[in-house]
This record gives C-alpha cells, structure tokens and sequence, in this order.
C-alpha cells in the first residue's frame, strides 16, 4: 500500500506541480522524498501524501528538494581545464562565445565560467556572454545574487583556487562570504528553463550539463539530449558529467573530443550555415 501511495503522491507532484517526475530514478525520488518525511515528522508515505496535498509552503520544499542543486566552483579542475581549452578555441575563430550552463543549479557554475574568461589572456572575456539555467526558482534567486557563505563541508576558497588570483573576481567577507564582482557578474545571466519540457535554444558555442543525467531514466536522456544538440552550433561543444555517457543512438550528433574529461563536439551538419544565427535567451 505504501509503494502505491508513493506512486500515487509522484503523480501528484508531476500532474499537479508540474514536477516531471516521471523522467527521474525512482531511488532518486524515493530519497527526496523520504527526507521531507523526516524533516515533517511523517513515518508513512500516506501521511506525507496528506500533507503535501493541503500545504503549498511543503509542496515548495519538496520541489526544491527534488530539484539538483549539488554544485560547486570548477568541480573537477581537470575537467575546467578542458573547457579553459575549449573556450580559447572558440576565441580563436568567433567574435562572440556564447555558453549554456545547464542545470545550474545556484550559479556557481555559469560564474566559473566567467572568471575563467576574465583570467585567460587567451580570451576576450568582452566577447563571452553565458546563459546558465535551472529550474528551481530559489535557486536562481541565489544566483542572481551572487553570493555565497562557507559551511562545515564546503570550503569555497580551496575550489576557487583553481585560479591563482581568484580574488579579483570574488570578493571575500570577515564573515566567510564570497561575493561574485560586478565584472564577473556582467557576463553572465539567468532564466528559469526545465530541461526536460522546455524548447531547444539556438546558436550555443557550448552547453555544460554535469551531473543531471545520472538522476535520469535512459528512456529520456536521448530527448534531454537532442534539445541540446537543437541549441549548439555546429561544430559546437558539449561538457557532462564524468559518470555519464552520450547513449549510442545519438554518436552521429556528438563526436568524442576527450573521452575521459567527457567532452563531445555535435557533429557539422547541412543546416550549418543557420547555425551561426545569434543564440536565443528568450525561449
């Protein structure tokens, strides 16, 4: 009866908030929502079920906690330092980069990306503008804001010390705040966008999308994963995370560049010409 009430209360979440839970792990929805029971006192799943159905405050915590905020400032420095390459590239023969982080959770990736473009010599940081987005509204609340506080388990100085002088581009507090420059902020903006429902977007030199698909049935990361391909230019480059794989179906869109660091670059295609058209942060 509890594994049909759980089923029953996914349903809900799905037709009801519009929460595609369907697309996601079953243990991964089993463990979001057991934390909201403890964290309501609720020992069964019917009784969780009656609460969420008549308290909105609750339906908004159990979407924030189903939502993928597991982030970081450049998570896996050798991966970083494969985008550090992939962005001279582009700089070498475009006027403009434009990047796509997706699923950014609270922005600390799409500001990891501006400062690696800021400090490179190699780039003009002028040139890169960078769209990162999620669905979680508090979370991109957060990162509009641009401001981040130190916790027992996250030590933010020693990730942003992939970058010798990171200083220049985050201001620290007494009060073990981080507080993303101006400058750093300039290059880049936010919207909300669901992955999984929205359109493709158009005219990407890179999408980086680490650490999503993991938490998705395969039956629909083919899908996640031709909206991105929509989004990129051709010739243009995908980043994700290094426990995830480009399914077989979809080898003639994606080449390897860096099998390791799971790099892939879409494949050229008839429409290329199209694809230089400006990328599209409306839809």
């Amino acid at each position: 009866m509890s594994e049909d009430t759980l089923e029953d209360l996914l349903a809900f979440v799905e037709d009801e908030l519009a929460f595609a839970t369907s697309h996601y792990n079953d243990s991964y929805l089993d463990r979001r929502v057991s934390s909201r029971m403890r964290r309501t006192q609720c020992e069964t799943y019917e009784e969780y079920f009656e609460v969420l159905r008549t308290d909105a405050d609750e339906q908004t915590a159990l979407l924030e906690a189903m939502s993928i905020n597991v982030t970081g400032f450049f998570r896996n420095p050798d991966v970083w330092a494969g985008i550090r390459t992939i962005l001279r590239n582009v700089a070498g023969s475009d006027d403009e980069i434009t990047v796509w982080s997706a699923a950014c959770a609270d922005g600390r990736e799409p500001y990891s990306l501006s400062m690696l473009a800021h400090d490179d010599p190699a780039i003009d940081a002028s040139t890169v503008r960078i769209l990162g987005t999620d669905i979680s509204e508090p979370a991109l609340e957060t990162a509009r804001r641009g401001v981040y506080t130190e916790s027992r388990t996250v030590d933010i100085q020693e990730q942003l010390e992939f970058l010798d002088e990171y200083d220049q581009y985050v201001e620290v507090g007494d009060d073990s705040t981080y507080r993303i420059s101006d400058d750093t902020k300039r290059n880049v903006s936010f919207e909300r966008h669901d992955l999984i429902n929205d359109d493709p977007k158009s005219g990407f030199d890179l999408v980086v999308c680490r650490n999503l698909f993991i938490y998705i049935d395969n039956e629909y990361k083919q899908p996640m994963l031709e909206t991105i391909a929509q989004s990129l230019r051709s010739n243009g480059y995908l980043v994700i995370g290094k426990a995830e794989t480009i399914p077989p179906t979809l080898n003639s869109q994606f080449a390897v560049r860096d099998a390791r660091l799971r790099i892939y670059q879409r494949e050229p295609t008839p429409e290329s010409s199209a694809d230089r058209a400006e990328p599209d942060a409306s839809r």
